[in-house]
């Protein structure tokens, strides 16, 4: 990935809540091309604080048949991102984007029987757990489950290669940067209110 140095956020501090937080992911792989897709992507951690990824994709898919061991993958996670006018600077300047994501090199192993019921419990819980009535994996009923399950492979992804990075107006003058700011709280637009906090956050403001 592209990044200047100022804009480079590699330590787990940025990259794990990250994840955590924007987990609708990018799967790349190298089939006879590129093939991507977009899937949900959660943190497995132990308690050594050693990480991996894990996921899975219908076996309809065209991704699955080079699913197999050993293969590296990309994971791109997409965070908040907004177009920035020129216009709001004090003086005349170039117009950018301002944007964060991570992306994570990995090597895939597939998951057993048994680790893809374990993975898909917690995927379910991590979504389910603040909707008011939630559905739990246990829940849902055992012929459905047994039904589904052939139709999908689940794996592990372990990290070979970790980027983060937050452009966010980092090294631009303070008035700059409280322009812009204020622009984007006055945008109706969420995404744009939202990356306005993370510019705040990495200014202290």
């Amino acid at each position: 990935m592209y990044r200047l140095k100022k804009y480079r956020k590699d330590e787990d501090e940025f990259i794990l809540p990250f994840i955590r937080k924007f987990p609708f992911a990018t799967f790349v792989l190298k089939g006879e091309n590129l093939l991507a897709t977009h899937i949900p992507v959660l943190i497995d951690q132990s308690e050594d604080d050693n990480w991996r990824l894990f996921s899975h994709i219908a076996n309809h898919n065209e991704q699955q048949q080079f699913l197999k061991d050993d293969i590296e993958v990309l994971v791109i996670f997409q965070g908040t991102h907004s177009y920035i006018s020129s216009s709001w600077y004090e003086e005349a300047d170039i117009s950018t984007w301002d944007y964060s994501a991570v992306h994570v090199n990995g090597k895939i192993k597939l998951q057993s029987d048994s680790e893809l019921r374990e993975s898909l419990s917690k995927l379910v819980a991590n979504f389910e757990k603040e909707q008011e009535d939630p559905l739990y994996y246990d829940k849902i009923p055992k012929k459905m489950l047994e039904d589904h399950l052939p139709q999908i492979t689940g794996f592990w992804i372990d990290p070979v290669k970790v980027e983060g990075i937050a452009k966010l107006h980092q090294s631009y003058h303070s008035k700059d940067v409280e322009r812009v700011v204020s622009k984007l709280d006055a945008s109706e637009d969420p995404l744009k209110n939202q990356i306005s906090e993370d510019i705040k956050d990495e200014h202290n403001l």
